[in-house]
């Protein structure tokens, strides 16, 4: 039988994904001692994201697996530089457990959530502080580059505290400054959970009513 690749595997947006892994991997490889380059590798990844939703667009190539990879590449990410923290921040480890677990069970059980109730997007919602989110892209931008630049300044933080002024560190200053947003991310996230978890529940009543009848 000949073998015959599926064609999604090499939609454009998804050949960004994958690029994206990679330069996620080589972050994670630098993490423990080579800030400089982890940072690099870090920052191209998550760039990139920017760009599969356009040409997903552009070139009519949207599809549930990119949609799939797209939000697993951005949890595992984020989670692989939690996870870094964890070891450099031994006393926070509690905190930064709870953010990356909420992360990622949030955004799980929402793409769970829509795919059972035919949504085309992850990112339709009737919540209307998640439909904002959505819908908005600078306040979209402004939580996920807020989000992304607290953890990353903290992880900056341990091996250069930037230049101090008064006794206050540059870096640590910054990562103060944004972690507003971060705080606010993840009460987002804590309203996935509970939204998704209340549609998953309405299917399964839904379900549960027509097989009674």
């Amino acid at each position: 039988m000949d073998f015959q690749l599926n064609p999604v595997y090499l939609f454009y947006p998804n050949l960004i994904g994958y690029l994206r892994i990679v330069f996620a991997l080589f972050s994670f490889a630098a993490m423990p001692t080579r800030p400089v380059a982890a940072s690099i590798w870090y920052f191209l990844s998550a760039f990139l994201d920017a760009f599969d939703g356009y040409l997903a667009r552009k070139y009519n190539q949207s599809s549930r697996f990119g949609a799939m990879l797209d939000q697993l590449t951005d949890r595992c990410t984020f989670l692989g530089l939690i996870m870094a923290l964890c070891h450099f921040y031994p006393s926070c480890i509690f905190v930064f457990q709870f953010v990356g677990i909420i992360d990622i069970a949030s955004h799980w059980l929402h793409l769970h959530a829509g795919d059972l109730t035919g949504k085309l997007t992850h990112k339709e919602s009737k919540n209307p502080l998640l439909n904002y989110y959505y819908t908005s892209k600078p306040f979209l931008f402004a939580m996920c580059f807020g989000n992304e630049a607290f953890y990353g300044l903290l992880y900056i933080s341990h091996f250069w505290p930037g230049p101090s002024l008064y006794l206050i560190n540059f870096m640590p200053l910054l990562a103060l400054i944004v972690f507003p947003v971060a705080a606010v991310k993840s009460a987002i996230s804590l309203v996935h959970l509970v939204t998704s978890a209340q549609t998953l529940a309405s299917h399964d009543l839904d379900n549960l009513n027509r097989r009674q009848k």
